[in-house]
């Protein structure tokens, strides 16, 4: 049963590979792609399912035990990422076969989604941390492609910057890991938290650990977002919806591993510094969602305000802490993609981009409309919604920790969430309509569809939080006691 994790990141490697030679074959790539992502969903859920059952697994290749070997690792908290994923890549292809264009799927978009699939999966299974930056760059460099698909030239501008900004933070994520090797002596990252609590976390590890913060910070778009709403606002909109779902999320990943597992001794410093950049990413996210006047930098900066909530989780450092943020992480992933599929689709009705320019849509799509508002309620937490258990239960355990500057941010930023996706609402759909009947843009079917699978995946998040609960919480117990994991990566060791 170990060997099947692998199996997340082989199957869309290969496939994709496959599907480079069958770039004139649009349908069988269509096919091929949603079949291999729908397996890939299927393999999470028996991973996760089995991961309940029988605690943490774990696969080393080529028979290298750790601390010596690569390992991948599956335990509740990656799989519950892996799984919900590739249900959200699945849907997002369904949005794309009827909206993304032959001439874009000629320029061998399929592959590209599979190799950016693969490396989100390769990087929440992985225990090695120089394989994390592997999987990173797999994923990465499918992104550079995705973020320029079409050639246009305000897509080659944005694009460039994109990439610099990667390459930058690629090679800053390089010099960390050659201090960190050169310290410890391993790259295993439960190893690592065993050899840190031998020789205890001096003021050199806690340097590495800084500088690991502001790698996956710049990832994440914690803090060092700049690069962000430019970047998600120009390729197409099935892309920017993967973007908006899986990029950021895979930044969030790597900082709760790495400050829950491997540097967890100056916590002082650390946790005190991600409280801080969690805040100032919520304001700075809400001052520029109150100030944008287009829907794409409305919904960009509406991500970076996620970001900052679910990194509240981390600060306070509790285990129903986590579990609130691992909530809010599945839920962030789902919503985004849903906001990004219905505004591109908006300014596709439309022809436009500024939120006062569009008005009446509700009139001739009465469904679409209100979708939105499911999601414009899920992200301001109202219930019985997906967001509202993850904001709860941080919120609880922030009271008692005593974040009260962090507690009033984040629910302040809430009602920033609900003002900026409302004024949307009500300017885009209601009022007069300036589309005439005969001048009206229908929606693909299987765009709707897309739209109506994704609410019904937030809505059950939210009303079926019970049912994931066991799952949940089994993951925030083994971010919340690191032993868990190094006992079953090390054994006795």
């Amino acid at each position: 049963m170990n060997n099947i994790i692998v199996l997340p990141l082989i199957i869309p490697i290969v496939t994709a590979i496959v599907l480079v030679f069958l770039r004139q074959n649009i349908r069988v790539q269509r096919i091929v792609s949603l079949v291999t992502v729908v397996a890939v969903s299927i393999i999470a859920l028996i991973l996760l399912l089995e991961v309940q059952a029988n605690g943490i697994m774990k696969i080393d290749f080529s028979g290298w035990l750790p601390p010596f070997g690569i390992l991948f690792v599956a335990d509740s908290f990656s799989m519950l990422l892996v799984l919900t994923a590739n249900i959200i890549t699945a849907i997002c292809l369904i949005y794309a076969f009827s909206t993304i264009g032959e001439r874009h799927e000629q320029m061998f978009f399929y592959p590209f989604v599979l190799f950016l699939i693969a490396g989100v999966n390769g990087s929440f299974l992985t225990g090695d941390i120089f394989n994390l930056f592997v999987c990173f760059e797999v994923m990465l460099l499918a992104s550079y492609a995705l973020v320029a698909l079409g050639g246009e030239k305000f897509q080659l501008r944005e694009s460039l910057k994109y990439v610099l900004i990667n390459v930058v933070a690629s090679w800053m994520f390089l010099v960390a890991l050659a201090y960190l090797y050169g310290t410890l002596k391993t790259l295993n990252m439960a190893h690592i938290a065993v050899r840190v609590a031998e020789v205890g976390q001096d003021p050199i590890l806690t340097t590495v650990a800084i500088l690991f913060l502001i790698v996956f910070s710049l990832k994440a778009g914690l803090l060092l977002f700049f690069w962000l709403p430019g970047s998600y606002s120009v390729p197409p909109t099935v892309v920017q919806a993967l973007f908006a779902a899986l990029l950021t999320k895979v930044g969030i990943y790597a900082l709760f591993r790495t400050f829950t597992l491997m540097f967890t001794l100056n916590t002082g410093v650390t946790h005190m510094l991600i409280g801080v950049m969690a805040g100032i990413t919520i304001v700075l996210g809400c001052l520029g969602a109150l100030s944008g006047r287009d829907v794409r930098t409305i919904a960009a900066y509406n991500v970076i305000i996620g970001v900052g909530f679910i990194m509240i989780g981390l600060a306070v450092g509790t285990e129903q802490a986590f579990a609130g943020a691992i909530y809010y992480l599945m839920h962030d992933m789902l919503a985004k993609a849903l906001l990004f599929l219905i505004v591109g689709t908006m300014v596709y009705l439309t022809g436009e981009i500024i939120v006062k320019n569009m008005n009446g849509l509700i009139r001739h799509y009465p469904l679409f409309g209100w979708i939105y508002f499911i999601v414009m309620c899920a992200l301001a937490g109202i219930p019985p919604l997906s967001g509202f258990i993850g904001k709860v239960l941080i919120g609880q355990q922030a009271v008692e920790g005593g974040f009260y500057v962090l507690l009033a941010i984040g629910f302040g930023s809430s009602v920033i969430v609900l003002y900026s996706l409302l004024r949307i609402f009500l300017a885009a759909f209601f009022g007069e309509t300036s589309v005439s009947d005969e001048d009206k843009k229908p929606i693909p079917k299987a765009a709707m569809a897309s739209f109506v699978m994704l609410a019904l995946c937030i809505v059950a998040l939210g009303l079926g939080a019970e049912g994931i609960a066991v799952y949940v919480e089994d993951a925030a117990r083994t971010l919340a006691n690191p032993a868990i994991y190094i006992e079953a990566i090390l054994g006795a060791k």
